[in-house]
């Protein structure tokens, strides 16, 4: 999160007792809202992933603790804090709950909190804001009238080919949260995947001084990033499947390639499904090619 100077502009008013889930920049600290602020100066108790984290971010605006409760509240102890939480809800108090960054319940441990407080029969409301996954939409240049969050690709490539290809036929763009270790592979298996000529927006460090966003097909990008090292947060924004009708040598073209990695039947059934063609009659066309090749 980047410096700022102090707003001032937060004001302590008396919150109705509910739980208040409190979005927090992803770069600029400047771009929490006033009512986020409000929030966070007023709130009976705050809950966070990472304390440090929120009490950084309050002292950047100026805001006090004043002697209230901040607990922790991630993946690892939320069985343990949700009790305590619970209770203050129950006391007729207000809870905050602030996310590292962004919004939370998106790609964030929250969402056990919430189920528990609305099945309980409190308020729970949000204090829209800063979102990586919106903001790397709007600057993707990709259609947004339709858009699917996928969450964060899965670590090892036999999952992450399956995750990808559960999205071949996703109506909709995609946004993909990376690891900047795994940009280059992750792209390499959308190639295969998806087709080079599938377009992608590669979004790095949104909103923070080194903000970029490389935008081509997943063929040029994955030779881009082949040997480039990169840092920082990364959010893969990509486009729809085209709709097009692809001639005989395309799809032989693709299954040729399908199959320098992968065997017969998992080439046929990959590219069938990205052409929108019969598994079968894929199988039968790769059968062919195998033994003319051979």
């Amino acid at each position: 999160m980047s410096h700022g100077s102090g707003s001032g502009v937060f004001r302590k008013v008396l919150l109705p007792p509910a739980l208040y889930l409190v979005a927090t920049p992803i770069g600029s600290a400047r771009d929490i809202t006033l009512r986020a602020l409000d929030i966070l100066a007023s709130a009976d108790m705050i809950a966070s992933e990472d304390t440090r984290v929120t009490r950084h971010l309050m002292e950047l605006h100026g805001i006090a603790l004043g002697g209230r409760p901040i607990l922790p509240y991630h993946d690892h102890n939320g069985a343990a804090q949700r009790p305590r939480l619970m209770a203050v809800l129950a006391d007729g108090q207000s809870v905050a709950y602030a996310s590292d960054a962004g919004t939370p319940m998106v790609a964030d441990p929250g969402f056990s909190l919430v189920r528990a407080a609305a099945e309980a029969g409190h308020t729970v409301t949000a204090a829209p804001g800063p979102s990586a996954a919106l903001a790397a939409l709007t600057v993707a240049g990709l259609p947004s009238d339709r858009f699917m969050f996928a969450g964060f690709s899965p670590v090892a490539k036999g999952a992450r080919r399956t995750f990808l290809k559960n999205l071949t036929k996703a109506d909709a763009t995609v946004i993909v949260f990376e690891s900047p270790r795994r940009l280059h592979q992750t792209l390499r298996d959308m190639v295969d995947v998806f087709g080079e000529d599938r377009l992608v927006a590669v979004c790095r460090e949104l909103t923070k001084k080194f903000e970029q966003v490389v935008r081509g097909t997943l063929g040029d990008l994955s030779a881009r990033y082949a040997d480039e090292t990169v840092k920082g947060e990364v959010v893969l924004v990509i486009d729809r499947m085209p709709d097009v009708v692809a001639d005989q040598a395309t799809v032989e073209d693709a299954l040729c390639r399908a199959m320098q990695t992968q065997s017969v039947k998992t080439a046929a059934a990959e590219v069938a499904d990205v052409f929108n063609l019969s598994r079968r009659d894929m199988y039968q066309l790769a059968l062919r090619l195998r033994d003319d090749a051979e």
